[in-house]
């Protein structure tokens, strides 16, 4: 075991080398780029062997750090979106209608000759709802970040002393018919139309990102890969499952975890279905 996790670690920090040198030494092609700007691994790079702050003169942020940040930044982007892609696509496939419905916005907002572009994300309604609604369902992060409470406070009757460690059931409240109505364990993006929920933390109905300070920073991040995703598959590709397979034989049972993923990974079969010209 020791030999193998020295071996993927040797492997990653190669490819965080490799990110840093970019940064570090960008080409000359890179600097005339008119997309070229800096960015998260540019500041932290800006930061390196600096006091973090005059009351910490004894700690600084070296290159270890900076491959240990790329490295959660990449990890939690990877994994949160990936789970909540394949949850997406798990609830199209059981509910074909919706699916057909999301195509057709796509068709008729992007076109069949190209691919969907991010730019076109704020005009793809339904499909902020297929996102939201996934969410709703499937929170990436159903406990959230674990949080601690800084004085003693007594809510609903409940007496939580300082220093208590909280978890907030992200998973729960999503799912709780007293807010979603009865139909609240169905997938129904409809429920979104016309709404005014807020998924970036400003309402406590919906929070899959968690909210205040502590919220998570990738929120924007996190919704344009999982949104562009999702348009992009559903826009290029027609979706069956395999032969002999019907939706309600589709497995949605959840893996224990910090995320919830599927317990069995999503088997479906694609067709092409845009233009020659795409």
């Amino acid at each position: 075991m020791k030999t193998k996790l020295k071996k993927a670690r040797n492997a990653f920090d190669q490819v965080f080398e490799q990110i840093i040198k970019d940064h570090e030494y960008p080409t000359d092609r890179d600097k005339k780029s008119v997309q070229y700007s800096e960015d998260f691994v540019d500041m932290l790079l800006s930061h390196m062997h600096q006091a973090m702050d005059q009351q910490e003169q004894d700690h600084f942020i070296d290159r270890t750090n900076v491959k240990a940040i790329i490295s959660d930044m990449i990890a939690g982007a990877f994994e949160t979106s990936g789970v909540a892609l394949e949850w997406a696509m798990s609830e199209l496939l059981r509910h074909p209608k919706d699916m057909k419905k999301l195509q057709q916005e796509l068709t008729d907002v992007v076109g069949m000759n190209r691919f969907v572009e991010e730019c076109d994300l704020p005009k793809l309604h339904f499909l902020d709802m297929v996102v939201k609604e996934t969410l709703r369902l499937y929170p990436p992060g159903p406990l959230l970040v674990p949080r601690e409470s800084s004085q003693d406070i007594c809510i609903d009757g409940y007496h939580i002393k300082k220093k208590t460690r909280i978890l907030i059931n992200a998973w729960a409240i999503g799912r709780d018919p007293k807010v979603w109505s009865e139909n609240a364990e169905m997938f129904y993006p409809e429920r979104f139309s016309d709404s005014d929920i807020d998924i970036r933390g400003h309402d406590f109905r919906l929070l899959p990102f968690g909210s205040g300070r502590r919220g998570c920073p990738g929120i924007q991040l996190g919704l344009t890969t999982f949104g562009f995703a999702l348009a992009q598959l559903v826009h290029c590709f027609d979706w069956k499952l395999p032969i002999g397979m019907s939706c309600d034989d589709l497995d949605m049972t959840e893996a224990f975890g910090l995320s919830i993923p599927r317990s069995k990974h999503l088997l479906a079969i694609p067709t092409y279905r845009l233009s020659n010209k795409a």
